[in-house]
């Protein structure tokens, strides 16, 4: 594997890469790697000549400093855990000047109302620290496809929304959630659950599938009141959110469509630990 810290070093070896008419893939990540991570970069290996994975706990996107200050950092075993797929992988583990210069600051964007949903509402300025910080990646990697997982649906969506704004060439990839064999959905912030907040969570993807059943024959607001109640006397679990939206503009609904793609959104504190999984309905 290469391994660059420097932005200057890892622009040389991607011109290069482009002279020589190579594709890259490129996938972005905070560190504490699983399985999950892994399946995207497999990914990325299958369609391109060459992959790039970033390691980088982004501090514009996190609206909770203390979240930030807990975000686990494994960069050792992360490096050991990506040498398992390839050893031509390109990783890039940069400070965040390397990134933002001496002013760490997140731009404004409009994602075309994307941004003000669901993890919008509860995170405000989340977004922007995530579409400012691919901006830079996008820049810096210059890749030919860019990979995500759909756990997180919505920076999908923005994703997309992103690289039409700043008309990038970067062809946006998404992929299924991976999930424990419990059925939760395979995240980093999973190691910092307790044995007991582990053996509780799968309710979330649980509730999920029961809602993704009963979609065709229950109304919304029914769904809606039935999640609540699932939640409502967890003593490990508690329900932040959980929405129907549409999948075009991700605006959560109350009545139901023919001919429209819906989605189930949800989040869940696990003592102060933050989850959140989806589901496809139709």
């Amino acid at each position: 594997m290469r391994v660059y810290e420097k932005r200057l070093d890892i622009e040389k070896d991607v011109a290069d890469l482009h002279k020589q008419n190579k594709s890259i893939g490129f996938v972005p990540t905070m560190g504490a790697l699983h399985t999950g991570h892994l399946a995207l970069v497999k990914k990325a290996l299958d369609q391109n000549h060459v992959v790039v994975v970033s390691i980088f706990v982004n501090p514009t996107q996190f609206n909770n400093s203390e979240d930030l200050i807990k975000y686990p950092r494994t960069l050792e075993s992360d490096l050991a855990l990506l040498s398992t797929v390839s050893d031509d992988l390109i990783v890039f583990i940069p400070q965040s000047e390397e990134i933002y210069g001496q002013e760490t600051n997140a731009l404004n964007y409009n994602f075309n109302g994307l941004e003000n949903e669901m993890e919008g509402k509860f995170r405000p300025g989340h977004f922007d620290g995530v579409g400012t910080v691919l901006k830079h990646f996008f820049t810096i990697v210059s890749p030919t496809r860019a990979y995500f997982g759909e756990k997180d649906f919505q920076q999908l969506q923005i994703v997309k929304k992103l690289v039409e704004i700043e008309n990038m060439s970067v062809q946006i990839i998404g992929c299924p959630i991976f999930r424990e064999t419990s059925g939760l959905a395979l995240s980093s912030r999973n190691k910092r659950l307790s044995e007991k907040q582990l053996q509780e969570s799968p309710l979330i993807y649980k509730t999920l599938k029961q809602v993704k059943n009963d979609f065709g024959t229950k109304s919304v607001l029914d769904l809606t009141d039935w999640v609540s109640e699932q939640f409502k006397n967890n003593k490990v679990l508690e329900l932040e959110y959980f929405e129907i939206a549409k999948v075009s503009d991700l605006k959560s609904i109350r009545e139901k469509q023919k001919n429209i793609k819906y989605r189930a959104f949800i989040a869940v504190f696990a003592g102060e630990v933050r989850l959140i999984d989806n589901i496809a309905l139709n």
